[in-house]
């Protein structure tokens, strides 16, 4: 039995897998050099999904802004270290604000509330998870395209994680790739241990992907609604998120899940995502967490245990 890191990315195009996993191991090694922590890094895999949804990725080589190819954030090394702000601030704020959107948009059985507005946002901002969250219909003898794209993106990472089955995993999944791989470690793939389950950037906290998972949980559980950590994971789970990321709205997940049979409940930590690209901020870019300095203590943690 070894350990293996692996990675799945979140929304949106991307360049090839080769150049995203590259850029993603940078991201870590970096990190580990300016937190002078001493692992030898394991076998790292990503799981990619983006060329289920679209028919070319995104490349340094398409000069055309314009272009739907074109590839406006690559990898680039944190300049200089931010000083980290606790923005108690605003973490009051989002606190009120989440009591207030969880009263509007859900009611007590974590039913969606104007549904029809969270279906017009997500329509006009977010096209993957409008394909991702297209639900199976038994009436119907052939399913959609959208429905099959979606059991594709699932099976994307459940074969990753058969292949490394045997090996003490260590999972991280970005934005979007949190979603499927919740879904994927609660309700698909069950069997596999994971040592560690890592999120960041993660929408998991919004009313619509609750309500979503709440639905998920009625159906496979006879109608008992289990908010909770997925039975699988047996070590950790630790989720990352930036006061100022806007996906990672809700930041504190910990309210949202409960622990599992194994005890393992969801840890919230905060950290500063330095990403910045011609000099504009991203505090989403999954290449700054992944150099955070709170993720790759967790990481050497992982990896030295």
């Amino acid at each position: 039995m070894g350990k293996v890191i692996i990675a799945i990315h979140g929304l949106r195009n991307k360049p090839t897998k080769e150049i995203l996993q590259k850029w993603a191991y940078m991201s870590i090694k970096e990190g580990q050099e300016k937190s002078k922590l001493k692992f030898e890094m394991p076998l790292f895999e990503l799981v990619y999904w983006a060329d289920i949804l679209y028919d070319k990725p995104l490349s340094e080589n398409e000069k055309d802004k314009k272009s739907p190819y074109f590839l406006d954030e690559v990898y680039v090394p944190e300049k200089k270290r931010h000083t980290i702000n606790n923005h108690s601030f605003i973490r009051k704020i989002k606190s009120i604000i989440k009591k207030i959107i969880y009263s509007v948009f859900l009611d007590n059985q974590y039913k969606l509330r104007f549904s029809f507005i969270s279906k017009k946002i997500i329509h006009n901002n977010f096209k993957d998870l409008e394909v991702y969250f297209t639900e199976h219909c038994e009436e119907v003898q052939q399913q959609s395209e959208d429905f099959e794209k979606k059991e594709k993106i699932n099976n994307c990472l459940v074969d990753v994680l058969k292949k490394y089955k045997n090996d003490e995993i260590f999972l991280i999944a970005h934005s979007m790739g949190s979603i499927i791989a919740f879904d994927v470690l609660s309700f698909i793939e069950k069997s596999i241990n994971i040592n560690t389950f890592v999120t960041i950037g993660s929408p998991l906290g919004a009313p619509f992907v609750i309500s979503k998972i709440a639905k998920l949980s009625k159906s496979e559980n006879q109608k008992n609604i289990k908010l909770q950590t997925p039975e699988s994971v047996s070590k950790h789970w630790y989720n990352f998120s930036d006061i100022t990321d806007n996906i990672a709205m809700d930041y504190k997940l910990a309210d949202d899940f409960e622990a599992n049979s194994n005890g393992i409940k969801v840890i919230d930590k905060l950290v500063t995502n330095t990403y910045k690209m011609n000099g504009i901020v991203n505090p989403h870019k999954s290449f700054g967490y992944l150099r955070a300095p709170e993720f790759i203590k967790v990481l050497s943690d992982f990896i030295n245990d």
